[in-house]
C-alpha cells in the first residue's frame, strides 16, 4: 500500500488526475472505476482541463461507476447519472455508450446486478476511484456482519443517509436504498486509489488502514489489494504515524 499526505487540495487533485490521464495515453482502451461525491469533483476538473488542452483523449476509454441511488432517474439532479455529466462526461470526448453506471431504476435489481457484474467480468477495470465514508463504506457497502461480493442493492445506515443529506432539499428526499458494486467487485480492479479528505475523516483512515480487517470497517478489506494508492490531505492523514 503507498500513502501520499499532500499539504494541499490542488497538489491532491492533480496528482490523483495525473494518474488517470498517464493511465489513458499508455492504454487508451482503458477501463476506469468512477465515484461520485464531493471527493472527486477537484480530480475531475483536473481531467477535463487537460482534455480541453489536448492532453488527454478519453474516445477509445469505458467507465464503470461504483454505485447509484435506487429509485432517483438518471436526469433527476441528485442522480449520480446526472452528477457524472455535469462533472465529467458531458466535457470530455468517452462514447456516451462507453460510460456506465448501475440502473437504479431497474425493475429487478437482481437482473440488474449480474448484468452490471458480467459487463464488469467482460471490461475489469484498470483503476478504481474510491471515497471512504465516515463508517467505512466503500461504494456503498455499509458495515455488516456479512458483505456482498458482487454488485447489489443495499439500504443505506441512516449515518449515510444523514452524511448525504446535504446534496438533498431535506431527509425525506434522501434515497434508503442504492445499488452498488461489491466489496469483491471493485478488489477485482488492477489498481484501487483512495482519495480521503478532512479531519472527520482522520478516525475512520486510522482503522481503515492500519487496523484489523473486518466486515465492520468494510475499507480495512482494501488491506488484502496487491496495489493501492492511498492519496490524504493533512487532516485526514493526522492520526497516522
Amino acid at each position: 500500500m503507498e500513502m501520499i499526505v499532500f499539504q494541499t487540495q490542488e497538489e491532491l487533485d492533480t496528482y490523483a488526475a495525473q494518474l488517470f490521464i498517464n493511465l489513458v495515453n499508455e492504454k487508451p482502451n482503458a477501463v476506469l472505476g468512477l465515484a461520485t461525491g464531493s471527493t472527486p469533483i477537484g480530480i475531475y476538473d483536473k481531467i477535463v482541463e487537460s482534455h480541453k488542452n489536448d492532453k488527454v483523449s478519453f474516445k477509445d476509454a469505458t467507465s464503470f461507476n461504483l454505485d447509484e441511488y435506487v429509485g432517483i432517474a438518471p436526469e433527476n439532479e441528485q442522480s449520480y447519472a446526472h452528477y457524472m455529466n455535469k462533472h465529467l462526461f458531458s466535457h470530455i470526448d468517452m462514447p456516451a455508450q462507453n460510460a456506465h453506471l448501475p440502473n437504479g431504476m431497474a425493475a429487478d435489481m437482481h437482473e440488474e446486478s449480474a448484468r452490471y457484474d458480467a459487463m464488469l467480468e467482460a471490461q475489469p477495470v484498470d483503476i478504481q476511484l474510491l471515497g471512504l465514508g465516515h463508517n467505512g463504506h466503500i461504494g456503498f457497502n455499509e458495515p455488516d456482519v456479512h458483505l456482498s461480493g458482487g454488485t447489489h442493492a443495499v439500504k443505506l445506515k441512516a449515518e449515510t443517509r444523514e452524511a448525504n443529506a446535504r446534496f438533498f432539499a431535506s431527509m425525506d428526499e434522501v434515497p434508503e436504498y442504492a445499488i452498488t458494486m461489491g466489496v469483491g467487485s471493485i478488489l477485482k480492479a488492477n489498481t484501487l486509489l483512495l482519495v480521503v479528505r478532512g479531519a472527520d475523516k482522520a478516525q475512520i483512515v486510522k482503522e481503515a488502514l492500519t487496523g484489523p480487517i473486518t466486515t465492520s470497517v468494510p475499507a480495512s478489506l482494501l488491506q488484502t489489494h496487491a496495489r493501492v494508492i492511498v492519496l490524504l490531505d493533512r487532516e485526514a492523514g493526522r492520526m497516522l504515524a
